[in-house]
């Protein structure tokens, strides 16, 4: 006996519908997957700390910490004392003690030279970055460096003794009202520029008279911002420092305070050190010196991980459950 045109017609229909059915919840799959992948990425953001140079405070990093705030970064930006490069990078360390988790570590100016000393012993810093600021090797300056690429500085500053309890006293160096627009900050509107003077803060000198004791760009990966404006310390000090620590390097038409007056270009930076291979993952590659632009996360796919992963595993159950069915309706 034959089968019905009518039965045959029934079959084929049921055939085409379970089949539907059954890539519509293999794509469902794998559109759900990403999602997940992505809520257990955010987890791993490494912490942001952000450390301000001589003459600046905190708040100079307001633009570039509500940036990262807004992508899902932890941010902290603690006051550097400006006491002296040991002083400074002993407080520094103790606050990188408090952080839990993977840590990118930026510096602007005198910063630089802080965090390159502060690093060092810290396993969970997994990236520097410098922005406008001082890399000092091991037995090097501030002073010493400026010594080799002179800048504006120089003749920008004036001294003012100080006292402190138990009959400690020092010298600190502040910049001349007269010169903070045209040698610090430039390229800001000039009246904005003049309040950056009347808040400055104090370095001691001690800040670049101090060589330093350790590098830990030797060791850390880097990145570098330079701005070829720079008026308080020398563009080709910045660039010289950065070809020596083979760091990840860009520069920007900028004055010395790039953080204040370009928060985009450094927040991207600074995004570009968080989501590099190894910042998250404590693997530690040494890079090579190059020019980069504002780059997006990069998803390793591994094995059966990630879109195409959870693809080909969908397209297989489909295969599967059409097999099935088949045999079903025979």
């Amino acid at each position: 006996m034959t089968a019905s045109p009518v039965l045959g017609s029934q079959r084929r229909a049921r055939r085409s519908h379970l089949a539907a059915a059954a890539c519509a919840a293999a794509l469902c799959a794998a559109s759900a997957a990403p999602a997940a992948a992505d809520g257990d990425t955010s987890a791993t953001k490494p912490t942001v700390v952000l450390i301000h140079g001589a003459f600046a405070d905190g708040s100079s990093w307001n633009g570039v910490a509500e940036r990262l705030e807004r992508r899902g970064y932890k941010v902290m930006a603690p006051a550097n004392p400006l006491r002296g490069l040991y002083n400074d990078a002993t407080y520094i360390s103790s606050v990188l003690d408090s952080v839990k988790g993977p840590v990118v570590l930026a510096g602007h100016s005198y910063g630089g030279a802080v965090i390159s000393s502060a690093a060092v012993g810290h396993p969970q810093v997994k990236a520097l970055v410098y922005i406008d600021a001082l890399m000092p090797d091991v037995g090097e300056s501030g002073a010493s460096l400026a010594a080799r690429f002179p800048s504006a500085l120089g003749t920008a500053t004036r001294s003012v003794p100080y006292r402190e309890g138990h009959g400690q006293s020092g010298t600190d160096l502040y910049l001349k009202r007269d010169k903070v627009y045209p040698v610090f900050a430039a390229c800001l509107p000039e009246r904005q520029a003049n309040l950056l003077g009347v808040t400055q803060r104090p370095a001691a000198t001690t800040a670049f008279s101090e060589t330093a004791k350790v590098a830990a760009w030797k060791t850390i990966p880097s990145w570098a911002m330079v701005g070829r404006q720079d008026m308080t310390i020398n563009p080709e000090q910045e660039r010289f420092q950065a070809r020596r620590a083979h760091s990840h390097t860009v520069e920007i038409n900028s004055c010395h305070v790039s953080l204040i007056a370009h928060p985009d270009a450094v927040t991207d930076l600074i995004l570009q050190a968080a989501t590099a291979s190894g910042s998250g993952s404590g693997a530690a590659s040494g890079p090579s010196l190059a020019d980069t632009g504002s780059a997006a996360p990069r998803r390793e796919l591994t094995g059966l991980g990630g879109i195409a992963g959870v693809s080909l595993v969908a397209g297989a159950g489909a295969l599967l459950v059409g097999r099935r069915l088949r045999r079903r309706l025979r």
